[in-house]
């Protein structure tokens, strides 16, 4: 079980839907070498309407000219082991922007081997709801 609490650094990584790395989407290539240099987490966020350095306005609305949407990868891990994963995003990411926070994760826990055995929603016998 991966459990991380207290101080932690949180990196988010503002780029394009349509940035790719070697013909892949470059959000999918950032989650997979963040889970291959064993961060505790990664998650893309798509958004629905935003620029950036260019200032053109990228929206999800009916009848726009662009599809290009924002998109942010975020990934919260102590400060050492998100500082030890830049050098391989500044080989990622060529257009963008990067930002570092300084953040306290009050829980995270990894679920355990079990957890997937039950569906969830269905209650074993003796078990409340909350």
């Amino acid at each position: 079980m991966t459990r991380l609490t207290g101080s932690a650094l949180r990196v988010t990584i503002f780029i394009g839907e349509n940035d790719t790395w070697h013909h892949k989407p470059l959000y999918s290539e950032i989650v997979h070498r963040a889970h291959a240099a064993g961060l505790a987490g990664a998650s893309v966020f798509r958004g629905i309407e935003g620029f950036g350095a260019s200032s053109l306005i990228h929206t999800s609305r009916l009848l726009s000219l662009s599809e290009d949407l924002p998109v942010a990868v975020v990934i919260v891990d102590t400060e050492e082991r998100v500082r030890a994963f830049l050098p391989k995003l500044d080989e990622l990411v060529t257009e963008g922007l990067v930002i570092l926070d300084e953040c306290e994760v009050i829980r995270y826990a990894g679920r355990d081997d079990t957890s997937h055995d039950r569906p969830r929603g269905r209650r074993g016998k003796g078990e409340k709801s909350l």
